[in-house]
């Protein structure tokens, strides 16, 4: 048996922790640069508030109904998930954390009554955290995927669904469209239509072969984990990335220079940062420029420009990859233009206990094995960027918008939480 552990409306849930004057009121959850809402309270969706909504076409509808807005709190949402996430350890010694606010449990061997086993998480993870949750349980990952979902639409449920007897999965497959099953989405769902699945029913109780046909493989198994057969096991341990992107829009639009080279800056080292977390080295860089499409100024229509660079051995080093970013920026970069993002990418990773030396070239010196570490051991016990490249700059007017950003009340020294007792 397989649980599902899902955060309700997770991004939201985190705002309303350290103000719970919110609970039970609508809440909003902006994307980068306050663009579009990516999360929302469950008050919020009543509303009829929909998602990925661009903020300035439903900005009149929040204010109507008073709905709290609040920008991405990234630092915020990560550690209250990894706050979640030990509690969640402590029910199964295996376990797959599968994205920021869901984590698979093994429950292979447990007691027989798995609903109050599901209700027992779901009220230590509101007392650890005042995170909510839903629980799923069922004998494969699909149907606990599909549990959880049902834990929180059918009021019955009380946050917890257990799927253990066919009779009880069968009920549910035939009252959701095809759509709400994990991994199917509406292009793959139009092409079912024609072999007349609609419902989960339906293709659970397809000819496999024939749906693969039309498919792939993976759906092939999505049937046999519906009808109660395990395909997918726990991924405990998570593999390293292939390849490590990090970029973002400008907060304003800039034709000059030197703000870009304090973004590439900035995008390399967190690159680099989440490189050597995975014990990796880089051997090619990507780096691009992007221009709002109706702006000329690169050759012929060009939106962009980017440029594949080669590092002169494998590393780690933020300042080698700074630079080599930086640089190959400088070459891309065109005056007139007002660019509106840029971005770095390692491309060819490899894992650092693997490397191959050679004695013709150089390679990363242990100095600077040293330095990194150091680095990185200070930003992880005092706050990430307490030490950081100058280059990165310390204003930074072009950072991207977070008008409505709630403090960091975890994260950062001065924004923790004052309690006075009279």
């Amino acid at each position: 048996m397989f649980a599902l552990v899902d955060c309700n409306s997770f991004y939201a849930s985190c705002e309303q922790v350290f103000r719970p004057e919110l609970r039970g009121k609508p809440v909003v959850v902006l994307s980068n640069n306050d663009c579009f809402i990516v999360a929302r309270s469950k008050e919020a969706k009543a509303l009829g508030i929909p998602e990925l909504e661009p903020f300035y076409k439903v900005e009149h509808l929040l204010r109507k109904h008073q709905v709290t807005i609040f920008s991405s709190n990234y630092p915020l949402y990560g550690d209250l998930s990894n706050r979640v996430m030990l509690t969640l350890a402590n029910y199964s010694p295996n376990i797959e954390v599968y994205s920021i606010d869901e984590m698979f449990l093994s429950l292979q061997g447990f007691p027989d009554n798995l609903k109050n086993y599901g209700q027992e998480i779901k009220a230590r993870v509101w007392q650890d955290t005042r995170i909510a949750v839903g629980v799923g349980i069922a004998p494969s990952k699909t149907l606990a995927k599909l549990a959880s979902w049902a834990s929180k639409k059918i009021p019955a449920c009380k946050g917890v669904c257990v799927l253990d007897e066919p009779h009880k999965w069968q009920w549910l497959l035939r009252r959701v469209p095809v759509t709400t099953l994990w991994g199917v989405a509406k292009r793959q769902a139009s092409r079912l239509e024609p072999l007349g699945i609609h419902t989960a029913w339906d293709l659970a109780s397809a000819n496999a072969k024939l749906v693969r046909s039309f498919s792939s493989v993976c759906l092939e198994r999505t049937i046999e984990e519906l009808n109660g057969h395990a395909c997918l096991q726990l991924e405990e341990q998570l593999p390293a990335k292939k390849q490590i992107y990090c970029s973002r829009s400008f907060g304003n639009k800039t034709t000059s220079l030197p703000p870009i080279l304090e973004a590439v800056s900035l995008y390399a080292t967190r690159a680099a940062e989440k490189l050597r977390k995975q014990n990796h080295l880089v051997r090619t860089l990507h780096v691009f420029l992007q221009a709002p499409a109706n702006q000329r100024g690169f050759s012929g229509e060009s939106t962009g420009a980017s440029q594949v660079v080669q590092l002169p051995y494998p590393t780690d080093d933020t300042r080698i990859i700074t630079t080599a970013a930086r640089d190959t920026a400088r070459r891309l970069y065109r005056p007139g233009p007002a660019y509106l993002k840029a971005g770095v990418g390692l491309i060819d990773i490899m894992d650092k206990q693997y490397r191959q030396f050679d004695l013709l070239r150089s390679e990363q010196s242990s100095q600077a094995d040293g330095l990194m570490n150091v680095v990185d051991e200070i930003n992880r016990r005092e706050g990430k960027g307490t030490l950081f490249l100058a280059s990165q700059g310390t204003r930074k007017p072009w950072y991207m918008r977070q008008n409505y950003c709630s403090p960091q009340y975890t994260t950062r020294w001065r924004d923790i939480p004052t309690v006075r007792a009279s």
